[in-house]
Protein backbone atom coordinates (compact mmCIF):
# COMPACT_ATOMS: atom_id res chain seq x y z
CA UNK A 1 0.00 0.00 0.00
CA UNK A 2 1.30 3.22 -1.26
CA UNK A 3 1.53 6.13 1.54
CA UNK A 4 -1.33 7.80 -0.08
CA UNK A 5 -3.68 4.69 0.02
CA UNK A 6 -2.77 4.74 3.65
CA UNK A 7 -4.40 7.83 4.58
CA UNK A 8 -7.76 6.21 3.39
CA UNK A 9 -10.12 3.98 5.12
CA UNK A 10 -10.83 0.78 3.52
CA UNK A 11 -13.85 -0.56 5.93
CA UNK A 12 -13.56 -4.37 4.55
CA UNK A 13 -10.16 -4.73 4.50
CA UNK A 14 -8.99 -7.31 1.53
CA UNK A 15 -12.22 -8.32 1.26
CA UNK A 16 -13.68 -8.25 -1.70
CA UNK A 17 -16.58 -10.41 -3.79
CA UNK A 18 -15.46 -13.86 -5.55
CA UNK A 19 -16.71 -14.46 -8.92
CA UNK A 20 -20.11 -14.92 -9.67
CA UNK A 21 -20.89 -13.69 -6.23
CA UNK A 22 -21.79 -10.32 -4.35
CA UNK A 23 -20.60 -8.86 -1.25
CA UNK A 24 -23.39 -6.57 0.96
CA UNK A 25 -22.16 -3.06 1.58
CA UNK A 26 -24.99 -1.71 3.01
CA UNK A 27 -29.39 -1.83 2.79
CA UNK A 28 -29.93 -2.43 -0.33
CA UNK A 29 -26.33 -2.01 -1.70
CA UNK A 30 -24.16 -4.55 -3.54
CA UNK A 31 -21.01 -5.15 -4.66
CA UNK A 32 -19.61 -7.48 -7.60
CA UNK A 33 -16.53 -7.79 -9.64
CA UNK A 34 -15.54 -8.47 -13.26
CA UNK A 35 -12.43 -9.19 -15.09
CA UNK A 36 -10.95 -6.95 -17.54
CA UNK A 37 -7.67 -8.13 -20.26
CA UNK A 38 -5.69 -5.79 -18.93
CA UNK A 39 -2.92 -4.43 -16.35
CA UNK A 40 -6.16 -3.09 -14.60
CA UNK A 41 -7.66 -6.48 -14.30
CA UNK A 42 -11.08 -5.51 -12.55
CA UNK A 43 -13.54 -3.37 -12.78
CA UNK A 44 -15.90 -3.18 -9.64
CA UNK A 45 -20.34 -3.25 -10.60
CA UNK A 46 -22.97 -2.72 -8.16
CA UNK A 47 -26.38 -3.49 -7.57
CA UNK A 48 -28.80 -1.40 -5.78
CA UNK A 49 -32.33 -3.09 -4.55
CA UNK A 50 -34.98 -1.17 -6.25
CA UNK A 51 -39.05 -1.04 -6.89
CA UNK A 52 -40.06 0.47 -10.20
CA UNK A 53 -44.21 0.88 -11.28
CA UNK A 54 -44.71 -1.51 -7.70
CA UNK A 55 -42.57 -4.24 -9.46
CA UNK A 56 -39.47 -5.16 -6.73
CA UNK A 57 -35.61 -5.83 -8.17
CA UNK A 58 -32.55 -4.28 -8.66
CA UNK A 59 -30.63 -1.63 -10.36
CA UNK A 60 -27.34 -2.39 -12.09
CA UNK A 61 -24.72 0.23 -12.03
CA UNK A 62 -21.99 -0.38 -14.95
CA UNK A 63 -21.73 -3.64 -16.94
CA UNK A 64 -18.38 -5.06 -18.02
CA UNK A 65 -17.23 -5.73 -21.31
CA UNK A 66 -18.37 -8.01 -23.99
CA UNK A 67 -17.27 -11.47 -23.48
CA UNK A 68 -18.41 -14.53 -23.16
CA UNK A 69 -16.52 -15.33 -19.68
CA UNK A 70 -18.53 -12.10 -18.29
CA UNK A 71 -21.86 -12.96 -19.32
CA UNK A 72 -21.54 -16.24 -17.69
CA UNK A 73 -20.38 -14.81 -14.76
CA UNK A 74 -23.38 -12.43 -14.57
CA UNK A 75 -25.56 -15.72 -15.17
CA UNK A 76 -24.08 -16.76 -11.74
CA UNK A 77 -24.77 -13.17 -10.23
CA UNK A 78 -28.17 -13.51 -11.52
CA UNK A 79 -28.55 -16.52 -9.91
CA UNK A 80 -26.78 -16.08 -6.74
CA UNK A 81 -27.20 -12.23 -5.63
CA UNK A 82 -30.63 -11.12 -6.97
CA UNK A 83 -32.88 -12.92 -4.26
CA UNK A 84 -34.52 -14.48 -7.27
CA UNK A 85 -36.02 -10.81 -8.53
CA UNK A 86 -35.44 -9.51 -11.55
CA UNK A 87 -33.11 -6.36 -13.52
CA UNK A 88 -35.04 -3.37 -13.69
CA UNK A 89 -32.73 -0.98 -15.16
CA UNK A 90 -29.22 -0.63 -16.31
CA UNK A 91 -27.32 2.52 -15.18
CA UNK A 92 -24.36 3.22 -16.84
CA UNK A 93 -21.96 6.49 -15.65
CA UNK A 94 -20.05 6.51 -19.08
CA UNK A 95 -18.74 5.42 -22.31
CA UNK A 96 -15.56 3.61 -22.14
CA UNK A 97 -15.74 -0.54 -22.82
CA UNK A 98 -15.76 -1.50 -19.36
CA UNK A 99 -18.45 0.31 -18.05
CA UNK A 100 -21.00 0.53 -21.19
CA UNK A 101 -19.80 -3.11 -22.85
CA UNK A 102 -22.51 -5.97 -21.89
CA UNK A 103 -25.43 -2.96 -21.63
CA UNK A 104 -27.39 -4.35 -25.02
CA UNK A 105 -27.06 -7.72 -23.53
CA UNK A 106 -28.30 -7.24 -19.89
CA UNK A 107 -30.38 -4.64 -21.27
CA UNK A 108 -31.92 -7.18 -23.36
CA UNK A 109 -31.52 -10.18 -21.53
CA UNK A 110 -33.96 -8.38 -18.70
CA UNK A 111 -35.97 -6.16 -20.87
CA UNK A 112 -35.02 -3.42 -18.70
CA UNK A 113 -34.23 0.35 -20.12
CA UNK A 114 -30.52 2.26 -20.19
CA UNK A 115 -29.99 5.25 -18.43
CA UNK A 116 -26.92 7.30 -19.33
CA UNK A 117 -26.02 10.96 -20.07
CA UNK A 118 -26.61 11.98 -23.67
CA UNK A 119 -23.47 12.75 -24.80
CA UNK A 120 -21.48 9.53 -23.57
CA UNK A 121 -24.88 7.64 -25.00
CA UNK A 122 -24.19 9.28 -28.57
CA UNK A 123 -20.39 8.05 -28.43
CA UNK A 124 -20.86 4.71 -27.56
CA UNK A 125 -23.37 3.84 -30.02
CA UNK A 126 -20.47 5.88 -32.53
CA UNK A 127 -18.11 3.93 -31.21
CA UNK A 128 -19.44 0.55 -31.46
CA UNK A 129 -19.91 0.33 -35.06
CA UNK A 130 -16.88 -1.48 -36.73
CA UNK A 131 -14.64 0.54 -38.82
CA UNK A 132 -14.39 -0.13 -42.29
CA UNK A 133 -10.28 0.03 -42.49
CA UNK A 134 -7.74 1.14 -40.38
CA UNK A 135 -8.21 4.74 -41.47
CA UNK A 136 -11.10 5.04 -39.22
CA UNK A 137 -11.58 3.27 -35.28
CA UNK A 138 -13.82 3.90 -32.30
CA UNK A 139 -11.60 4.94 -29.87
CA UNK A 140 -7.66 5.27 -29.60
CA UNK A 141 -6.61 3.04 -32.04
CA UNK A 142 -6.48 2.71 -36.04
CA UNK A 143 -4.74 5.27 -38.85
CA UNK A 144 -5.90 8.24 -37.57
CA UNK A 145 -4.34 7.86 -33.81
CA UNK A 146 -0.99 6.76 -35.50
CA UNK A 147 -0.65 10.16 -37.32
CA UNK A 148 -1.86 12.21 -33.95
CA UNK A 149 0.60 10.17 -32.06
CA UNK A 150 3.43 10.23 -34.63
CA UNK A 151 2.88 14.12 -34.72
CA UNK A 152 3.24 14.22 -31.09
CA UNK A 153 7.03 12.16 -31.83
CA UNK A 154 5.97 8.56 -31.71
CA UNK A 155 8.78 6.97 -33.85
CA UNK A 156 8.73 3.54 -33.17
CA UNK A 157 7.25 1.17 -36.24
CA UNK A 158 6.40 -1.25 -33.83
CA UNK A 159 4.46 0.85 -31.63
CA UNK A 160 2.60 2.12 -34.27
CA UNK A 161 1.84 -0.86 -35.81
CA UNK A 162 0.30 -2.12 -32.64
CA UNK A 163 -1.83 1.22 -32.40
CA UNK A 164 -2.97 0.49 -36.21
CA UNK A 165 -3.89 -2.49 -35.44
CA UNK A 166 -6.35 -1.47 -32.42
CA UNK A 167 -8.83 -0.08 -35.18
CA UNK A 168 -11.61 -2.21 -33.72
CA UNK A 169 -10.26 -1.75 -30.36
CA UNK A 170 -13.85 -0.44 -29.22
CA UNK A 171 -16.22 -2.05 -30.98
CA UNK A 172 -14.51 -5.19 -30.28
CA UNK A 173 -15.42 -4.57 -26.51
CA UNK A 174 -18.75 -3.04 -27.17
CA UNK A 175 -20.50 -4.42 -30.27
CA UNK A 176 -23.70 -3.09 -29.56
CA UNK A 177 -25.54 -0.05 -27.42
CA UNK A 178 -29.57 -0.42 -26.75
CA UNK A 179 -30.88 1.44 -29.50
CA UNK A 180 -32.91 3.66 -26.64
CA UNK A 181 -32.16 5.23 -23.35
CA UNK A 182 -33.30 7.25 -20.78
CA UNK A 183 -31.33 10.59 -20.39
CA UNK A 184 -29.47 11.42 -16.91
CA UNK A 185 -28.41 14.91 -16.84
CA UNK A 186 -26.12 16.64 -13.52
CA UNK A 187 -28.48 17.26 -10.60
CA UNK A 188 -30.98 14.62 -11.65
CA UNK A 189 -32.25 13.00 -8.65
CA UNK A 190 -33.16 9.05 -9.59
CA UNK A 191 -35.26 7.33 -6.96
CA UNK A 192 -34.01 3.55 -6.56
CA UNK A 193 -35.39 1.80 -3.99
CA UNK A 194 -37.26 4.92 -2.40
CA UNK A 195 -33.69 6.69 -1.98
CA UNK A 196 -32.81 9.37 -4.41
CA UNK A 197 -29.28 9.14 -6.01
CA UNK A 198 -28.34 12.41 -7.16
CA UNK A 199 -26.63 12.31 -10.57
CA UNK A 200 -23.13 14.66 -10.43
CA UNK A 201 -21.53 14.45 -13.86
CA UNK A 202 -17.74 15.25 -14.21
CA UNK A 203 -15.76 16.32 -17.36
CA UNK A 204 -12.21 15.43 -18.92
CA UNK A 205 -11.87 11.63 -18.16
CA UNK A 206 -14.92 11.01 -20.62
CA UNK A 207 -17.13 13.32 -22.27
CA UNK A 208 -20.12 13.13 -20.07
CA UNK A 209 -19.72 10.90 -17.16
CA UNK A 210 -22.31 10.23 -14.09
CA UNK A 211 -21.36 9.71 -10.48
CA UNK A 212 -23.95 9.20 -8.07
CA UNK A 213 -24.68 10.38 -4.70
CA UNK A 214 -27.26 9.13 -2.14
CA UNK A 215 -27.47 11.24 0.93
CA UNK A 216 -29.37 9.07 2.90
CA UNK A 217 -27.09 6.13 2.46
CA UNK A 218 -24.22 8.66 2.38
CA UNK A 219 -22.91 6.79 -0.41
CA UNK A 220 -20.87 7.39 -3.96
CA UNK A 221 -20.24 5.62 -6.38
CA UNK A 222 -17.58 7.48 -7.94
CA UNK A 223 -17.20 5.44 -11.32
CA UNK A 224 -14.04 6.56 -12.42
CA UNK A 225 -13.70 10.15 -11.98
CA UNK A 226 -12.11 8.97 -8.20
CA UNK A 227 -10.00 5.98 -7.27
CA UNK A 228 -8.25 5.08 -4.32
CA UNK A 229 -4.97 3.83 -5.88
CA UNK A 230 -4.22 4.96 -9.35
CA UNK A 231 -4.70 8.25 -11.07
CA UNK A 232 -7.99 8.68 -13.46
CA UNK A 233 -6.48 8.79 -16.92
CA UNK A 234 -7.35 12.27 -18.52
CA UNK A 235 -5.80 11.85 -22.18
CA UNK A 236 -6.20 13.93 -25.22
CA UNK A 237 -6.73 11.97 -28.65
CA UNK A 238 -6.64 11.99 -31.97
CA UNK A 239 -10.52 12.86 -32.50
CA UNK A 240 -10.15 15.85 -30.47
CA UNK A 241 -6.44 16.66 -31.14
CA UNK A 242 -6.70 20.35 -29.18
CA UNK A 243 -8.69 19.12 -26.16
CA UNK A 244 -7.52 20.65 -23.25
CA UNK A 245 -9.12 18.06 -20.74
CA UNK A 246 -7.04 18.45 -17.74
CA UNK A 247 -8.50 21.79 -16.02
CA UNK A 248 -11.99 19.97 -16.73
CA UNK A 249 -11.19 16.89 -14.61
CA UNK A 250 -9.45 18.84 -11.75
CA UNK A 251 -12.83 21.65 -11.65
CA UNK A 252 -15.26 18.44 -11.92
CA UNK A 253 -13.39 17.08 -8.50
CA UNK A 254 -14.46 20.56 -7.17
CA UNK A 255 -18.27 19.30 -6.86
CA UNK A 256 -17.49 16.56 -4.71
CA UNK A 257 -16.15 19.36 -1.74
CA UNK A 258 -20.21 19.64 -0.12
CA UNK A 259 -20.08 15.74 0.44
CA UNK A 260 -20.16 14.52 4.12
CA UNK A 261 -16.73 14.04 5.23
CA UNK A 262 -17.92 10.17 6.07
CA UNK A 263 -18.92 9.61 2.68
CA UNK A 264 -18.58 5.55 1.56
CA UNK A 265 -16.55 5.72 -2.34
CA UNK A 266 -17.66 3.02 -4.58
CA UNK A 267 -14.98 3.02 -7.54
CA UNK A 268 -15.00 1.25 -10.45
CA UNK A 269 -11.41 0.40 -9.81
CA UNK A 270 -9.84 -0.56 -6.37
CA UNK A 271 -11.49 -0.99 -2.85
CA UNK A 272 -14.39 0.72 -1.45
CA UNK A 273 -12.73 3.62 1.10
CA UNK A 274 -13.51 6.55 3.50
CA UNK A 275 -11.41 9.63 2.61
CA UNK A 276 -12.90 11.33 -0.41
CA UNK A 277 -11.86 14.59 0.28
CA UNK A 278 -8.38 13.45 1.12
CA UNK A 279 -8.76 11.54 -2.47
CA UNK A 280 -9.47 14.55 -4.28
CA UNK A 281 -6.33 16.73 -2.31
CA UNK A 282 -4.13 14.11 -2.95
CA UNK A 283 -5.31 14.47 -7.24
CA UNK A 284 -5.35 17.99 -6.97
CA UNK A 285 -1.63 17.96 -5.64
CA UNK A 286 -0.40 14.92 -8.24
CA UNK A 287 -1.40 16.61 -10.91
CA UNK A 288 -0.04 19.76 -9.76
CA UNK A 289 3.67 18.14 -9.47
CA UNK A 290 3.17 16.74 -12.75
CA UNK A 291 2.38 19.90 -14.29
CA UNK A 292 5.61 21.86 -12.75
CA UNK A 293 7.48 18.78 -13.72
CA UNK A 294 6.29 19.05 -17.36
CA UNK A 295 6.88 22.57 -17.24
CA UNK A 296 10.39 22.35 -16.03
CA UNK A 297 11.49 19.80 -18.39
CA UNK A 298 10.17 22.01 -21.40
CA UNK A 299 13.38 24.55 -20.68
CA UNK A 300 14.38 22.52 -24.11
CA UNK A 301 11.71 21.87 -26.85
CA UNK A 302 10.48 18.31 -26.15
CA UNK A 303 7.17 16.24 -28.09
CA UNK A 304 4.82 14.57 -25.92
CA UNK A 305 6.70 11.06 -26.71
CA UNK A 306 9.83 13.09 -24.84
CA UNK A 307 7.28 13.55 -21.89
CA UNK A 308 6.50 10.01 -21.69
CA UNK A 309 9.32 8.30 -19.83
CA UNK A 310 9.50 11.61 -17.78
CA UNK A 311 5.94 11.00 -16.40
CA UNK A 312 5.77 7.14 -16.38
CA UNK A 313 8.74 5.63 -15.17
CA UNK A 314 7.32 1.80 -16.08
CA UNK A 315 7.71 -0.11 -18.84
CA UNK A 316 4.34 0.20 -20.99
CA UNK A 317 2.65 -2.27 -23.11
CA UNK A 318 0.93 -0.54 -26.21
CA UNK A 319 -2.62 -0.75 -24.49
CA UNK A 320 -0.71 1.61 -22.39
CA UNK A 321 1.01 3.27 -23.81
CA UNK A 322 -1.68 5.09 -26.26
CA UNK A 323 -3.36 6.26 -22.67
CA UNK A 324 0.51 7.25 -21.80
CA UNK A 325 0.98 9.69 -25.02
CA UNK A 326 -2.68 11.22 -24.39
CA UNK A 327 -2.06 12.18 -20.54
CA UNK A 328 1.11 13.56 -20.87
CA UNK A 329 -0.38 15.55 -23.95
CA UNK A 330 -3.35 16.49 -21.62
CA UNK A 331 -0.85 17.73 -19.02
CA UNK A 332 1.26 19.44 -21.87
CA UNK A 333 -2.11 21.99 -23.45
CA UNK A 334 -3.02 22.21 -19.56
CA UNK A 335 0.15 24.45 -19.86
CA UNK A 336 -0.22 25.48 -23.32
CA UNK A 337 -3.66 26.93 -22.88
CA UNK A 338 -2.52 28.69 -20.06
CA UNK A 339 -0.01 30.51 -21.52
CA UNK A 340 2.69 28.95 -20.40
CA UNK A 341 4.40 26.97 -23.16
CA UNK A 342 4.37 27.64 -26.96
CA UNK A 343 4.21 24.53 -29.10
CA UNK A 344 6.07 24.64 -32.50
CA UNK A 345 5.72 22.26 -35.25
CA UNK A 346 9.44 21.39 -36.66
CA UNK A 347 10.58 20.08 -40.05
CA UNK A 348 10.06 16.71 -39.39
CA UNK A 349 6.40 17.31 -38.97
CA UNK A 350 6.55 16.54 -34.94
CA UNK A 351 5.10 19.10 -32.94
CA UNK A 352 7.57 20.27 -29.90
CA UNK A 353 6.82 22.55 -26.44
CA UNK A 354 8.52 24.94 -24.83
CA UNK A 355 8.40 26.80 -21.82
CA UNK A 356 7.83 30.78 -22.31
Amino acid sequence: MNPNEQKLTYPWGEEQPAPGEALALADGVRWIRMPLPFALDHINLWLLRDEIDGRQGWTIVDCGISRDEVKVLWERVFENALDGLPVLRVVVTHMHPDHVGLAYWLCERWNAPLWMTMTDYAIARLWSRPAIDNSAAGGPGGQAAVEHFIRHGLADPQAQEKIRQRANYYPGMVPAVPARFRRIMDGNRISIGGRDWRVITGYGHAPEHASLYCDTLKILISGDMVLPRISTNISVFDYEPDANPLPMYLNSLRKYDALPEDTLVLPSHGRPFKGLHERVAQQLAHHAERLDEVLDACATPLSTADVVPLMFKRKLDSHQLTFAMGEALAHLHALFFEGKLRRETGADGVIRFTRM
